[in-house]
């Protein structure tokens, strides 16, 4: 393990526990060593209750003025670059790559081997189950761009509303249907 100048680490926090990785022979799991490291650079604060994963048989990196609030789980191979925020309860699953100034709010979680761009924002509680591209707003489950997700959840709230006038709609027509048999 190596931790870089000025890096603050508060209470409770694990660096290079064993990560979550198994491999399942004949219907039994057995753990895979993670035989890794991991690298914390200069000027990186660390909350309280944090997990960092090591490698399984690299790095997991994190990078240069990052921020990392409390009860944060970064697994095995992950790499964060420079001036990342990342808050309360995030997930980041293994060997994602993450780009320099992301921020993943709070409750984001991300699936294993995936990328986040440069200046990429992981809102909060988004599911983020594919890449996301540099300096691009993703929210939602599964995540997608900010603005679609927001039409979405638009639609979503009117749902009730929009099944009652497709209900009225239909007795109408069926109404009118009668009408124009007789």
């Amino acid at each position: 393990m190596s931790i870089g100048d000025r890096v603050i680490v508060q209470s409770g926090t694990v660096i290079g526990s064993e990560g979550f990785g198994y491999a399942n022979v004949d219907g039994v799991y057995h753990l895979i060593p993670q035989v890794g490291t991991v690298v914390v650079e200069d000027d990186v604060e660390i909350g309280a209750n944090v997990t960092i994963d090591r490698a399984r048989f690299d790095k997991t990196v994190i990078g240069r003025g990052t921020k990392i609030d409390n009860l944060v789980q970064i697994a095995h191979n992950v790499v964060i670059g420079e001036n990342c925020i990342i808050v309360a309860q995030a997930g980041i699953s293994g060997s994602t790559h993450i780009g320099n100034n992301v921020t993943i709010a709070g409750q984001a979680g991300l699936v294993g081997h995936i990328t986040i761009g440069d200046g990429a924002i992981c809102a909060a509680q988004a599911g983020v189950t594919k890449s996301v591209a540099p300096k691009t707003i993703v929210s939602g489950y599964p995540a997608r761009p900010h603005e679609e997700a927001k039409k979405l959840n638009a639609y979503i709230s009117r749902l009730p509303e929009l099944a009652q006038t497709i209900k009225d709609l239909k007795r109408k027509i069926e109404e009118i249907e009668s009408r124009l048999k007789t």
